[in-house]
């Protein structure tokens, strides 16, 4: 500023004080002026901001409401301090260096009222939507892809304002991108099934599963692999690509009722109807067994040396299948023999022919 006032000649000291001195004043009004509003701006948000929330059911606007007043107050009044800065007939330098750091203290405080507003919207879409086991494996790594993203917009921005050439940068980001998923596609593969089966949730943890050969309790959901415990308490490690392009059994949805069979034969002399009513009263007389849907038997087929037929029952949990199906499989044994009902077992007849054609001549 110095250097400036002394290249002026004395009869042009005045005009200049009065341009500087005028620009000075308009830049201060432009500052009361951004932070009246702010002020205005924080009532409204208090007062009709707060009335309009609460004609809504869901509290999630309330909090993103609490959380971007306060950065958004202090955003209008940098933006007014920004173009006071500009308005300034400073030295060029100076000028720049002001005006920029503003900038980018302005582009800053964007990313924060976008951050928190896509804070709070993760949270409520992962505690209404998703789920707690979703929430506690899949929002942390959201909220950190968008906190990258967030953050890498307000750098291009900023790089922009400054005459800075992005597309350097956004090619090198490119090429990197396109090196790391060529070397990582495996790992990719399942980290996108992964995010697949969060979102599309054909099963959540603790449901039981049949994959091919294999049953078990799904024990953890991961980026990369999912955890079975099998019956025999092992754990099986499956990547996730493999299970998204697999057909799997899910005994647990749409609920945990479990569905049972016990298939068994009778003598073609037995009386079935008898047979039946006798497989549903043992099946009702078992505890675990549930009343709706009651246990229904059918008449099956005609086998090779039995009439065969099935009971069908529901118990309220699907691991109690197996307890339930022991107990009716050792009642209706007795009964069956108590009500004159055999179970015959595969015969078979061999017949041995004499050979007349070789036989010794007497």
């Amino acid at each position: 500023m110095d250097s400036i006032l002394y290249y002026l000649a004395p009869d042009e000291m005045d005009p200049f004080l009065l341009f500087w001195g005028k620009q000075a004043l308009i830049s201060a009004v432009i500052i009361g002026a951004f932070y009246l509003l702010s002020r205005l701006a924080q009532q409204l948000l208090t007062k009709v901001g707060t009335r309009l929330c609460s004609f809504t059911e869901t509290d999630l606007d309330d909090r993103i409401l609490e959380r971007v007043s306060g950065p958004a107050m202090l955003l209008v009044n940098c933006a007014g301090l920004y173009l006071a800065i500009r308005r300034l007939p400073l030295h060029d330098r100076i000028g720049i260096i002001a005006s920029g750091l503003l900038f980018v203290v302005n582009i800053s405080i964007l990313t924060i009222i976008a951050y928190r507003a896509l804070d709070e919207l993760l949270k409520a879409y992962g505690a209404r939507v998703a789920g707690a086991e979703m929430s506690r494996q899949l929002m942390p790594l959201v909220e950190k892809l968008c906190t990258i993203f967030l953050v890498v917009t307000a750098l291009i921005i900023t790089l922009k304002h400054f005459n800075y050439d992005i597309l350097s940068l956004v090619t090198a980001l490119g090429v990197g991108s396109l090196a790391i998923g060529l070397a990582a596609k495996d790992t990719l593969a399942n980290m996108i099934s992964g995010f697949t089966l969060m979102i599309d949730r054909p099963f959540r943890i603790g449901d039981r599963i049949t994959l091919g050969a294999q049953t078990g309790d799904v024990m953890d959901i991961g980026l990369r692999s999912t955890k079975i415990k099998g019956l025999d308490n092992t754990l099986l490690i499956i990547p996730n690509s493999e299970l998204c392009n697999s057909n799997l059994i899910n005994m647990a949805f749409p609920d945990v009722r479990g569905k049972g069979r016990v298939n068994v034969g009778i003598g073609y002399e037995c009386d079935v109807a008898r047979a039946k009513e006798i497989m549903v009263q043992t099946a009702l007389d078992v505890a675990e067994v549930l009343k709706d849907p009651a246990p229904e038997a059918f008449f099956v087929n005609f086998g090779d040396s039995a009439l065969n037929l099935s009971l069908f029952f529901w118990v309220p949990e699907y691991t109690q299948v197996f307890g339930a199906q022991d107990k009716i499989n050792s009642v209706l044994l007795k009964r069956f023999q108590e009500n004159g009902i055999n179970i015959p077992y595969p015969t078979r007849t061999v017949i041995y022919e004499k050979d007349t054609n070789n036989a010794p001549q007497d």
